[in-house]
């Protein structure tokens, strides 16, 4: 029952702020004091509304009309519909209703701060002169302006992200229960925030799927394969230099005779790019790259396991490897996933 309360505050809470306009906010005593003992409902406002509205417009062509309809119908009900697992930092996942867009919540703090205060507008400008990036599409971040009991005790987070939703037409795809996903990272890291510090609000079963392993291999012709080497080593230098490590190769492929739908401007990685034996169709988003080396929590954890690893020996991990190490390691991972045929 807590826990349905939970979900349907935090739902409406969203919904509200990408309705309401930034500007109007105004800090003030009295609204920090009746903030602060705010448990589930937490007001929530737009950060950034002018950057990501250029983008979603002019960089990923979703319309505006289509855009709000995905998170408010007509007799303004709350769409938003929770999503199984928590992430493993905790996070809390949506949907919307018509499957188009993804919440997350980033309920560490250093990871929202640095996207706030480190990535946003880098990766407006990155996004905005690289129309065929990978990294995931952003559409919004809506935040709590006051600190909340709500936030504090971690029943409610105040930082959200909304993103594109690579999943989306599966739900409607008569193939559906073919379509097959994984969330690759480089396999010889040990994850310490799995194997050694896990979060208590993170299931066994998320600590468990802290990487996917893709046991086949992505078959692209000469040309395809040229083309996303080319992105994606663009992609991961602009992430080696906002020094963010952690991230991950989301992919997905399904039947090449599925035709579902895309939301926005058309690119191949988003359509379904067929592959070079013409048995599948391939979507890839580079996700979770929240985590910098030198925010402050990382540096903390750098040391915590150094002392560690010297008795645990057990070898590189991601808190403790440069940008440019997860970088290499990343697309090392991504080239040997590949087998370039013949169209």
């Amino acid at each position: 029952m807590g826990s349905s309360r939970r979900q349907k505050a935090l739902s409406k809470s969203i919904q509200l702020a990408l309705f309401r306009d930034p500007t109007t906010f105004r800090k003030t005593l009295i609204g920090r004091i009746l903030a602060f003992f705010s448990i589930f409902y937490i007001k929530l406002f737009r950060y950034g509304s002018h950057l990501f509205r250029k983008l979603r417009s002019e960089t990923w062509e979703i319309d505006e009309n289509e855009y709000k309809a995905s998170f408010r119908d007509e007799k303004k009900t709350v769409p938003l519909k929770p999503m199984g697992d928590l992430g493993l930092s905790g996070s809390t996942f949506f949907q919307t209703s018509n499957g188009k867009f993804l919440v997350k919540s980033l309920p560490r703090h250093f990871e929202h701060s640095f996207f706030r205060e480190d990535l946003l507008e880098p990766y407006y400008e990155y996004m905005s002169a690289h129309h065929d990036s990978l990294l995931v599409w952003i559409t919004d971040y809506v935040y709590a302006p006051y600190r909340t009991l709500g936030s504090l005790i971690g029943s409610t987070p105040a930082h959200h992200i909304i993103m594109d939703n690579i999943l989306f037409g599966k739900a409607e795809d008569p193939h559906t229960d073919q379509w097959e996903k994984y969330d690759l990272k480089p396999i010889d890291y040990f994850y310490p925030e799995r194997d050694l510090v896990p979060d208590p609000l993170v299931s066994e079963d998320t600590l468990r799927k802290i990487a996917d392993q893709f046991d086949d291999k992505i078959r692209l012709t000469q040309e395809q394969y040229e083309s996303l080497k080319q992105v994606l080593e663009a992609d991961t230098d602009f992430l080696r230099s906002s020094n963010a490590v952690d991230y991950s190769l989301f992919f997905v492929r399904f039947p090449a005779s599925s035709q579902p739908e895309v939301v926005g401007r058309h690119t191949p990685w988003r359509i379904g790019l067929e592959s070079a034996d013409g048995k599948w169709k391939y979507r890839a988003v580079l996700l979770d790259f929240f985590w910098a080396r030198h925010k402050l929590h990382a540096q903390a954890m750098t040391g915590v396991i150094q002392t560690f690893n010297v008795i645990g020996r057990q070898g590189p991990m991601t808190i403790t490897t440069t940008a440019d190490e997860y970088r290499q390691k990343f697309l090392a991972m991504v080239d040997s996933m590949v087998e370039v045929q013949q169209s």
